[in-house]
């Protein structure tokens, strides 16, 4: 039986066209693991594949939920596995490619749970954050600095999560979260593309061009049109957070595009210091004049030479 193939990498560093072309050449089909790309009408700032590819390639876990919906990593690990076991019963290879670390995490070793939720401690942190914006985060960098790091200063479900564990068992979650080493199936080959700094902040610089001259701020009034909260989770991913501020006043379009770069390039170096962390990722070093046939046939052989097949 072939082991499904995980090929990760910061945003930007051409993934979705290398599984595409991979999954050509091994009769495969592909899985998503980009925690937006799960929404359906959030197009073009999640860089999700055109229909066109998709026709040639089955996408799974792609436009399953509405933005009003909430969608975790466990309920990807659910259906991400799902669609393994049917892919493979069919004969075929699943490659499983995204950004995000924690779906990946989560669906090669397992879920973190830690300690049962506190509603009293949450509701209390909550209505603390409400007085001041930003409170919680400063506390988060006092109490547990290395989990502050890890979180975006505006992702106040994990900022809160992080300290109502702290409240609530007196450690630290990168404590816990480091004495929980969880399951390895050996099931997996991860495959990830490193590419040089300075080529990759130029790439995403490149995608945010490309995405607002295709209409990124069209696709976002279009969502606020139809009635999508601009608080809802998905709305204040990277790239529609800005252009929502942008549609609402709070600057200009240039500022918004340099916004979503800077915050782009934040983005991917946190991701790059997630994957490599993680254990058992095969990295390819990509350069600049490489084509994606060529990153292709890296990812292929690397497949092969470890078991793949």
């Amino acid at each position: 039986m072939s082991k499904p193939l995980v090929l990760v990498g910061p945003t930007a560093s051409g993934k979705s066209a290398v599984a595409l072309r991979v999954a050509k050449m091994m009769d495969a089909e592909i899985i998503n693991a980009d925690s937006v790309q799960v929404y359906r009408h959030l197009d073009l700032g999640t860089a999700k594949p055109p229909m066109e590819e998709r026709k040639q390639v089955p996408h799974h876990l792609i436009d399953m939920v509405e933005p009003s919906e909430e969608f975790s990593a466990a309920r990807f690990r659910t259906m991400a596995l799902k669609a393994i076991d049917d892919i493979i019963s069919r004969g075929k290879v699943p490659i499983i490619t995204g950004g995000t670390g924690l779906y990946i995490r989560a669906l090669c070793r397992g879920l973190f749970f830690g300690p049962s939720a506190k509603t009293e401690v949450r509701e209390d942190l909550i209505a603390v954050e409400a007085q001041e914006s930003g409170t919680l985060y400063r506390k988060l960098a006092e109490v547990d600095p290395e989990a502050a790091t890890k979180i975006h200063p505006n992702d106040l479900r994990r900022v809160v999560r992080a300290l109502e564990v702290f409240l609530s068992s007196g450690k630290k979650i990168s404590d816990l979260q480091k004495e929980w080493e969880g399951e390895d199936t050996g099931n997996f080959i991860l495959v990830g593309l490193a590419w040089d700094r300075k080529e990759i902040y130029r790439r995403i610089n490149e995608r945010v061009d490309r995405m607002l001259a295709s209409g990124f701020v069209d696709e976002v009034r279009s969502l606020l049109d139809r009635g999508v909260s601009p608080d809802l989770k998905p709305m204040k991913s990277l790239g529609y957070l800005q252009i929502v501020e942008h549609l609402q006043g709070k600057y200009d379009l240039e500022r918004a595009r340099e916004l979503i770069k800077m915050e782009t390039r934040r983005y991917a170096k946190r991701q790059m210091t997630w994957f490599r962390k993680e254990p058992g990722i095969l990295w390819i070093e990509c350069r600049d004049e490489m084509a994606i046939s060529e990153i292709a046939d890296s990812v292929m052989h690397t497949w092969l030479d470890y078991g793949g097949r």
